[in-house]
């Protein structure tokens, strides 16, 4: 059963060329803002944890006439970590232990794989005996085929790879992996909501803490995927936009708001 008092909310900032940017499914970015003052709106608003993912490398893969050589901007994830007053992880485009040795270093506390899990499931198994399993996120895109079937993607959510998520989850739980960050593409940016199947079946194959990721628009849908069996919550647009017209706006509810509603959330609270 899910502790409620201990269910973390995480905004997740996605990095393009060092600057902020959120995309819709996956596609589409738009420019935020200066990461570093990102950064500052949340350490006042005393966040339980921020993601940092640079989506970089993968967009970059998409554009032939753009130079494909790239490494992590090390002096960029210093400058955040230095800023940043919560527990902080970062992901994108790491390829081996030397890369999350340098990320670490950094200050950072976590370390978050995707594409690097499916290519090289080792690297999740050496990473965790190296700088422990606390330290490793393993992030799954998710692609919904039909009512029931679903599909993890690389590379960004560009590439199908034929695997089940189920599958991939026990998997990588089984290599050493100390949470995994589920994030539904075909939400990703529509503020409608998760998907509360595919977090239900992923939360009941596997035994490590998840983070639902991919559609929270309300505080309500937040309290929906813990109730689906997430102890921790994930979004990007929900902090980011406000109104109709999605106006930039830096944002996150109240520590108040949040109790309330999930304690609306837990089986264990009587109201009558």
């Amino acid at each position: 059963m899910i502790d409620i008092l201990q269910t973390r909310v995480i905004p997740v900032l996605l990095l393009l060329e060092k600057g902020l940017v959120k995309t819709v499914q996956f596609s589409n970015p738009t420019y935020i803002g200066d990461p570093i003052n990102a950064v500052h709106i949340f350490n006042d608003k005393e966040v339980d944890e921020l993601i940092f993912l640079d989506i970089t490398p993968v967009k970059r893969l998409k554009n032939p006439a753009v130079d494909q050589t790239y490494h992590t901007p090390l002096d960029l994830v210093r400058r955040i970590s230095e800023e940043c007053s919560m527990p902080l992880a970062f992901g994108g485009g790491i390829r081996s232990v030397e890369d999350v040795r340098n990320i670490l270093a950094t200050g950072v506390e976590k370390v978050v794989l995707n594409t690097a899990a499916i290519n090289d499931p080792d690297l999740i198994h050496t990473a965790s005996d190296t700088f422990g399993s606390q330290s490793v996120v393993v992030s799954m895109d998710v692609k919904r085929w039909n009512a029931h079937q679903f599909e993890v993607y690389s590379h960004g959510g560009s590439k199908p790879t034929g695997i089940d998520p189920m599958h991939h989850a026990r998997a990588v739980a089984l290599m050493g992996a100390g949470e995994i960050m589920v994030n539904a593409i075909d939400r990703d940016g529509t503020m409608n909501g998760y998907d509360l199947e595919l977090i239900s079946r992923i939360a009941s194959a596997v035994k490590i803490p998840i983070i639902a990721c991919g559609g929270a628009g309300t505080l309500r849908h937040l309290s929906d995927a813990v109730s689906a069996g997430a102890p921790a919550v994930a979004a990007g647009s929900m902090f980011m936009f406000h109104g109709r017209r999605r106006a930039v706006l830096i944002s996150y509810p109240d520590r108040s708001d949040l109790d309330n509603i999930f304690s609306i959330s837990d089986p264990t609270n009587d109201t009558r």
